[in-house]
Formats: C-alpha cells, sequence, structure tokens
C-alpha cells in the first residue's frame, strides 16, 4: 500500500497553479455572483451612483460653464493648498481625467465597484475608496515638494497637473479584496502590474497608484490583525 502511495505521481507545477487560481476564483465571486443573481442592479446602488456621477462629471467637461464646476467642485492638483485639496477629494473620486476615455473609467468602476460592494458592502468599499484616493493625493504633495533631485521626487510642473479620477479608489479596492479574501495570486499579480507600470513610464499616477495600495495594504492588514486578536480573545 505504502509503495503503491509513492508511486503516485504529484500534481504538476500547472495543475497546482491552475487549480489555485480556481480557488481564488470561486472565493472572490460566489457571493457576488448569488447576491447578484438574487437582486440584480438593486445589490448595487453605489456602484451604480458612482458610474452614473463619473459619466455625469465627465458630460460636464465637455461644457464650457461645467467645466468650471467641475473643476471649483473636484479639481485637485498638488499645487493647490492643502486645505481646499482635502475639502474637494472626495468628489475628485468621481471626476474623470478630462483627457483620457471615459468608457475605460466606467468598466473599472461597474467592476471593480461592484465587487467591492457586493463583497465588502457599501461602508466598506466607500471608505477603501475614500482612503486610496486620499493616500495619492498625498502622496503626490509629498514627491512634488520633494523635487527631482531626490529619488521619489516629481518636477514642480506636475503639480499643475489635474489629479483626479476613480484610477486610486480601483487599484485600492483590488488589493482590499484580495487581502479579506485570501487571494494572494490576486494580490502579488495587482502589486507587480503596478510596479512594472511605475517602472517603464515613472509617471504622477503610477506612482500615486503605488501610494493607494501601500496605504490600503497597511490599513487591511491592520484591520485583519485587530480582527483575528479580537477572535482570539
Amino acid at each position: 500500500m505504502s509503495t503503491l502511495a509513492r508511486s503516485t505521481p504529484r500534481p504538476g507545477l500547472l495543475a497546482r497553479t491552475g487549480g489555485a487560481v480556481r480557488g481564488e476564483w470561486k472565493r472572490l465571486t460566489s457571493v457576488p455572483v448569488r447576491e447578484l443573481r438574487a437582486h440584480g442592479l438593486r445589490a448595487i446602488p453605489l456602484t451604480v451612483c458612482t458610474v452614473l456621477l463619473t459619466l455625469g462629471f465627465w458630460l460636464a467637461w465637455r461644457t464650457e460653464w461645467g467645466g468650471d464646476v467641475v473643476r471649483v467642485l473636484g479639481g485637485v492638483s498638488a499645487g493647490i493648498p492643502l486645505p481646499l485639496a482635502l475639502l474637494r477629494t472626495p468628489i475628485s473620486l468621481f471626476v474623470p481625467a478630462p483627457d483620457l476615455p471615459v468608457w475605460g473609467a466606467l468598466i473599472q468602476v461597474l467592476i471593480l465597484f461592484g465587487l467591492a460592494e457586493l463583497d465588502l458592502g457599501a461602508r466598506w468599499t466607500l471608505v477603501i475608496a475614500y482612503v486610496s484616493t486620499l493616500c495619492g493625493t498625498l502622496a503626490a504633495r509629498v514627491m512634488v515638494g520633494l523635487g527631482p533631485d531626490h529619488f521619489l521626487g516629481l518636477d514642480a510642473h506636475q503639480g499643475d497637473i489635474m489629479d483626479t479620477g476613480p484610477s486610486a479608489a480601483v487599484v485600492g479596492l483590488v488589493v482590499c479584496i484580495a487581502m479579506v479574501r485570501r487571494a494572494p495570486i490576486l494580490f502579488v499579480g495587482v502589486w507587480a502590474l503596478m510596479i512594472a507600470e511605475v517602472a517603464v513610464k515613472p509617471n504622477l499616477a503610477g506612482r500615486e497608484h503605488i501610494a493607494a495600495m501601500t496605504g490600503v495594504t497597511a490599513c487591511t492588514g491592520a484591520y485583519l490583525a485587530w480582527q483575528r486578536r479580537r477572535g482570539r480573545a
């Protein structure tokens, strides 16, 4: 019997990797799929509102008066005073960059905000999205303040670039979902992709994504550790 057990071939690396990916996919999608089947779009009201707000702000950018309103409400850049930036940051999350295609942002919001809302709940989705955006906003100011002579610094003209949109919130939500649902392949994959993006194209947006992911990783890790300690107690 023992000889037969020893002779049984182990699954190959490809098979083990495929099994791990399928396991993560099931953990990540089982609850959202069940909720969507049961309730449809009523299960993701926050996501629907976020998509509509993002589209509305993008349409407002296309008009002269709308652009001014959007800039006053949610126009954030590293060069404006910090109190004003903090005041505008919650709205800036829904303001897509005017020079980028809006459809990419809408698809990201629909998929990732929807997954997070179904997996984490609307309240935590909004909290993580705001924390991610805030981390990116504050990191941009620090990097511009350091200046181009520093390894992490940026040129002063970067402070004039409009720094808005849901992209930082999206990557932050992905990291949070991966940690909460114990999806290490997704976690490592997102980090590797964002680091590669910064290495290939070291711009302000890519660095802000790294800052957002770092902040969410730290906050989610601390929260999960606290939950474990409370459970043991």
